[in-house]
């Protein structure tokens, strides 16, 4: 995005330099043919001119419009990252930035990604609000504690890059750095083979949520007092209220911490609140699992979600059980 960015930024800066010489250079020729020639001279009196009036009404519009229209194409590029985007989760921690790609690979303080492909950082914070800078990719977001935040790049050039934080966390903020390493993609995919291998977030995702007995309540016979999660990931849920909600990671989320927060038409609202149950880094497990549940065609059977997929009922054995 940085050349198209820096386009912009340079047609900005030619105009503003084109007008501010000619109203300059206009000010002082002025002030020099239309001078007080003798100490009794009187200038004539001027009703201006239709003319005039309109082109500097419409010239400044086009020119706005150009600016407009050219500066909302680039937001909206920035907004939206591409289809074959490489999705990896960020969990940032006093002070340390830890990384999850979605094959299982775990990271603190350094993240390997590959040349030319679109990087799609999913962010979320375990304690205060903090920052994830790459001078070097000129990409900045906060990362806040409570909610997801993203932002996407793509690498042009392999190498090593200094990745720090860039909003004060407290006393060790200034140690909160890491790196970003960008290798050719048979590096990258010889790195991914090469390391521990966990298992995938998606199936980490599906031992917690059976652990947590959530497939009692989620079932896929849509028998069970909470939503059929296939195909629910993407989807557009109606809530009670009427409105519609896409279902996306920060709605899953939010469905598991505070499933009473926004409850699908057709459903009670009986689901527990895990929060303090799960971590952030387990949050995302469920989040990958839940986004992982697809099927060619959806189940006919299915009813609507209730407020997003959570784990099962927060019943004292079960609990007990969690603990």
């Amino acid at each position: 995005m940085a050349p198209r960015v820096d386009a912009l930024y340079f047609f900005l800066l030619g105009l503003t330099a084109f007008f501010s010489l000619l109203i300059a250079g206009l000010i002082v020729y002025y002030a020099v043919r239309f001078r007080r020639r003798t100490p009794d001279s009187i200038g004539a009196r001027i009703h201006g001119g239709m003319v005039l009036e309109i082109t500097w009404t419409v010239v400044p519009l086009l020119i706005t419009m150009v600016i407009f229209v050219w500066g909302a194409s680039i937001f909206f590029a920035m907004s939206r990252p591409p289809d074959e985007t490489l999705n990896i989760y960020v969990v940032g921690k006093q002070w340390m930035w830890k990384f999850q790609h979605l094959d299982g690979q775990r990271e603190i303080n350094e993240l390997h990604v590959p040349v030319g492909r679109p990087v799609k950082l999913i962010m979320a914070s375990e304690d205060v609000i903090h920052d994830l800078f790459v001078p070097a990719f000129r990409v900045k977001a906060d990362v806040v504690p409570g909610r997801y935040t993203s932002i996407w790049f793509e690498p042009t050039t392999p190498g090593t890059y200094h990745l720090f934080c860039a909003e004060y966390c407290g006393t060790r903020h200034s140690g909160m750095i890491g790196q970003v390493i960008v290798m050719t993609p048979d590096d990258y995919q010889a790195w991914l083979s090469g390391g521990l291998q966990e298992g995938s977030l998606a199936s980490a995702g599906q031992k917690l949520f059976n652990d947590l007995a959530c497939n009692t309540c989620h079932r896929l016979d849509a028998q069970g007092r909470g939503p059929v999660l296939q195909n629910l990931f993407g989807s557009t849920q109606v809530l009670q209220n009427g409105q519609t909600v896409v279902v996306d990671e920060a709605y899953v989320r939010e469905s598991i911490l505070h499933p009473g927060a926004r409850i699908t038409a057709g459903f009670q609202p009986i689901m527990p609140t895990f929060q303090g149950v799960v971590n952030e880094e387990q949050l995302l497990e469920l989040v990958e699992y839940v986004k992982s549940l697809k099927t060619d065609v959806p189940p006919s059977t299915a009813r609507p979600a209730p407020s997003g997929p959570a784990p099962g009922e927060n019943t004292p054995s079960r609990r007990e059980a969690n603990r």
